[in-house]
């Protein structure tokens, strides 16, 4: 776990975010895969600290492990990327005109998201000795 210092700030911040493909076909084939993972990071290079930890496949769903900074919310940044991502994906497969008639969309209209977070015993061993500790808490093995 790597914790991101900024001027005014000191977070991390991870999400696990699911997007289901429209009606769930299933059309995430290794070629759209490998055209997903080259495009969510050059999308993401225009909300600065924005970062696409991982991300995984099924045919019809994916998963993603992505750190948003607290200046973004996560609607704006998951907005962003379904919009994007949809768009590109039609320009570059013509065959999802096919599967998504009359419809220019790729992903359903929702997402999960839950949070990553460090387990509760860490957090109350970290709250425990914040008084006592003056230095190196960033440090601490969380």
């Amino acid at each position: 776990m790597e914790v991101i210092k900024t001027a005014h700030r000191v977070y991390w911040l991870q999400y696990h975010v699911v997007w289901v493909c429209k009606y769930r076909r299933r059309i995430l084939n290794p070629g759209v895969c490998s055209y997903l993972k080259r495009l969510l990071p050059k999308l993401l290079r225009s909300m600065p600290g924005v970062a696409l930890e991982t991300i995984g496949f099924d045919h019809d769903h994916l998963h993603m492990v992505i750190g948003i900074p607290p200046k973004y919310s996560i609607a704006a940044v998951m907005a962003k990327l379904k919009s994007q991502s949809a768009s590109q994906l039609r320009e570059q497969f013509p065959w999802l005109e096919k599967v998504y008639w009359r419809e220019n969309i790729v992903w359903s209209p929702g997402y999960f998201v839950s949070s990553v977070g460090v387990d509760e015993e860490t957090i109350k061993q970290y709250v425990e000795h914040q008084g006592a500790q003056d230095s190196g808490q960033l440090r601490m093995q969380l």
